[in-house]
């Protein structure tokens, strides 16, 4: 900042060449100076002025869209001297205006970087000229203006410990500039150079210009969105290039996308998030079996993610609820479903986990009204490992231990001959893995608690497991908490849209019968699309695989009905006893289906279709496989995640989607796509007229940072960020080695063993019995020649 007095120099219009001297046909001294020439001898104007007296303040009629550029983008002339100067060639509209006057020096600043971009140069702010205190005048001048520093020199043996900074950036004292002065609150173009003395820059290559490298709100949500669903910046870049049809359309380069990335990741490093109240809907409405697994490698502290998961309606996962423990302790346990136990309010019915011994200690010290079991999918995925691979071959050993264990139907006296006579067959009575599951059998093998409602659940939730991966497919090791936490809720987003497709799908689908049972209309009113298709099943084999052989009539005026179950080549497979009271139209089988399950089976179906019971009795109707088992509100657009509920994020997506159909329809149209891009380049000037093409870097990029995470910068810290854990899943600290190096480190091979040829009695390993003649004699050919060779040379 400048504080002298204003001088007659500044005060005066900077001097300047009319720009009708100034065309492509003047490339050297002897052109431009020719006789005859209309304007052989330049003479000095007082000021370089053309164009309206309305000057533009925003990016409006934009070069960047015309690939090639103008024919013109500037002149080109050369002085007597020798030297190159270049004028650019841009609208008049464009063209600042000596004596505008403008209400803010940002509107200055906007209309002087709008001819800038279009000339094909950046802008800095220059020199602000002081009188007593009061600026008065104040420069916009080229970004290359200012001499270049020399670099620093030591005369010393010595070696320097300065290091300069890589750029490609240079000056070359350009005088290209504007000036400014202040009066009243008022800012007005008082002089206007256009001289530059450097080349500026093609309308092809604008996008790599600075200006156009800075990196938009919209680029910067888009990246920090694709980083939730584990797409780096490098593959955002790509995206982006293949959304918007090439790297010319795309603000950045994929340095700026991996600077802006890793300030992000620096920005919310320390702050946390809330989750919110849709997971005790969920809980509420299918809370009655619980899962939960321990998953690692999901963030940069090692910690360990356990995600609570269910099943819902659909028979989709759902998660409840996720905690984030430093060690696999009992103690970290048991803290842990303590804080979901607060959250939820109630105990599940049924509680599964795997075979953590943490786990085994903790669950019954805090779920004391609920039973725990080990989920059999866990069990059954380690059966290659435990068992050896010679053994394991077998298909029918993998096929009879899978048949046993999950067969619903059997009682406990049952599994256990059979499960003595499987390790029988096989040869594995001593083997330690099998006779420890067997030890443990109550824990984990259904015949052990058929009479524990929706016990059977334990077959879908084996797909806890995949959910629990889908949570690492959007996170990495390399997270912060806060972007974890981002991640976990996009990932609960897109299970929470898959159950809304589930929901939509059931309200729309209309009524299909199999069978003429009015019973089959009535379940198809009561369940969603997924549960009713297994009622379905169980109506339809009642009528056509079930048939009544024997009933008696009890002495409390009940019917003990004997159903027949056949497979489907009517094969009689077993019989079920079902217990029918015509008074209420209760009716209970053997099988327990309703119990384990939560619907009716084929068996009482079966005898419903032979009472002429039309409608499900309300008893046998649960709540959980309902239609409207979650309240409408769960799935409105306020409780989605993503998705930002305040007014101006909505007017700007719908923005997006108005703009997007607008040009789908006149995608083929030339006509309308011209007057679309008139109207909004209108837009853009009369509307975003008043914010400057530039920003302050770090206030503006913090707040648009602030909007992005939806956390204030400013907010206290009140818990410290944890130290790395080590537990068991976070892997080895050892360094992969490559197949060459592992190809080195195998041991030689054994040597060739030579084999017995039972022809010529030899051990020979170049020829086996057929060919023993046909090799013995090329040997004898071979020894022929060579005698014969010897004989030739006389050796």
């Amino acid at each position: 900042m400048e504080t002298n007095p204003p001088t007659s120099e500044l005060m005066s219009p900077v001097r300047s060449f009319p720009n009708r001297f100034f065309c492509s046909d003047f490339q050297n001294d002897e052109e431009f100076n020719a006789p005859g020439s209309q304007d052989s001898q330049m003479q000095p104007m007082t000021v370089a002025v053309s164009g309206s007296s309305h000057g533009p303040s925003m990016f409006a009629e934009s070069s960047r869209g015309q690939l090639d550029g103008p024919s013109n983008p500037y002149f080109v002339f050369d002085t007597p001297q020798g030297t190159r100067y270049w004028i650019p060639n841009v609208a008049d509209k464009f063209i600042p205006v000596c004596g505008k006057s403008y209400p803010t020096f940002q509107d200055v600043l906007s209309m002087y970087e709008l001819y800038a971009f279009e000339a094909g140069f950046s802008v800095k702010k220059g020199q602000t000229k002081v009188w007593n205190g009061i600026p008065t005048h104040k420069y916009l001048r080229c970004s290359k203006y200012g001499k270049p520093q020399p670099k620093r020199t030591f005369d010393t043996l010595d070696e320097s410990s300065v290091k300069h900074r890589r750029t490609t950036f240079t000056w070359c004292d350009c005088k290209a500039s504007i000036l400014v002065s202040i009066s009243n609150d008022s800012y007005a173009v008082l002089s206007f150079n256009d001289i530059h003395n450097h080349e500026l820059v093609e309308s092809y290559n604008r996008d790599l210009s600075k200006i156009s490298r800075k990196l938009s709100f919209s680029m910067k949500q888009f990246i920090h969105n694709m980083s939730l669903n584990r797409i780096g910046p490098m593959r955002a870049y790509r995206c982006l290039v293949a959304l918007k049809g090439g790297h010319h359309n795309v603000n950045g380069t994929p340095v700026d996308f991996k600077n802006f990335s890793h300030q992000l990741r620096i920005f919310i490093g320390e702050r946390d998030a809330q989750a919110d109240e849709i997971s005790k809907l969920n809980y509420k409405a299918f809370g009655d079996v619980l899962a939960f697994d321990a998953t690692y490698s999901t963030n940069r502290y090692k910690m360990v993610f356990v995600p609570f998961t269910g099943v819902d309606h659909h028979f989709q996962c759902v998660t409840f609820g996720a905690g984030l423990i430093s060690t696999e302790s009992i103690e970290s346990y048991v803290w842990l479903l303590k804080a979901f136990l607060k959250a939820h309010g109630t105990q599940p019915t049924l509680v599964l986990s795997d075979q953590d011994p943490s786990m085994l200690q903790a669950v019954p010290m805090v779920f004391t009204e609920s039973r725990h079991r080990l989920c059999m999918w866990h069990i059954m995925k380690k059966l290659p490992s435990k068992i050896s691979a010679d053994v394991l071959d077998n298909t029918d050993l993998r096929s009879c231990i899978h048949r046993l264990v999950w067969n619903v139907y059997i009682k406990p006296e049952t599994f256990e001959s059979r499960w003595s006579d499987l390790l029988q067959t096989f040869g594995l009575q001593d083997h330690s893995w099998l006779n420890d599951m067997y030890n443990i059998k109550h824990l984990w093998v259904p015949a052990y608690f058929r009479e524990l409602p929706m016990c059977c659940l334990m077959k879908t939730t084996s797909r806890c497991e995949s959910s629990n991966a889908a949570f690492k497919v959007n996170s990495t090791s390399a997270n912060t908490l806060v972007q974890f936490m981002m991640c976990f809720e996009n990932r609960v987003d897109s299970q929470r849209y898959r159950q809304r497709v589930s929901e939509f799908k059931t309200s729309s689908t209309m009524f299909n019968g199999n069978t003429d049972l009015a019973i089959e209309q009535h379940a198809f009113s009561i369940y969603t699309n997924a549960v009713f298709a297994q009622v379905q099943k169980e109506i339809i084999k009642g009528k056509f695989l079930c048939y009544i052989t024997n009933q008696t009539e009890t002495s409390d005026s009940s019917l003990l009905i004997d159903v027949t179950h056949l497979d489907k080549r009517n094969n009689i497979t077993n019989v079920y006893q079902v217990t029918y009271k015509t008074v209420d139209q209760s009716a209970s089988c053997s099988c327990r289906n309703f119990t384990r399950i939560g619907y009716l089976c084929r068996h009482v179906f079966c005898v419903y279709r032979l009472k002429n019971v039309e409608r499900i009795p309300p008893q046998y109707i649960n709540d959980r496989w309902r239609r409207d088992a979650l309240p409408k509100h769960v799935f409105s657009i306020s409780s989605r995640y993503g998705v930002n509920p305040h007014a101006p994020s909505v007017m700007r997506n719908e923005i997006l989607d108005l703009v997007t159909e607008c040009v789908d329809v006149a995608r083929t149209d030339e006509d309308a796509l011209a007057k679309l891009v008139d109207q909004l380049r209108d837009f853009k000037i009369n509307v975003l007229s008043k914010q400057p093409l530039s920003t302050t870097e770090n206030e503006s990029n913090e707040c648009q940072m602030e909007e992005i995470v939806g956390q204030p910068i400013n907010i206290p810290v009140e818990v410290a960020n944890p130290e790395v854990a080590r537990n068991k899943g976070c892997g080895t600290h050892t360094r992969i080695f490559g197949p060459g190096e592992k190809a080195k480190a195998k041991p030689p091979k054994r040597p060739k063993q030579l084999r017995l040829c039972k022809r010529c009695g030899l051990y020979v390993d170049d020829h086996d019995s057929p060919n023993c003649l046909k090799v013995a004699a090329m040997k004898a050919a071979k020894a022929a020649a060579e005698q014969q060779r010897q004989t030739a040379t006389g050796d």
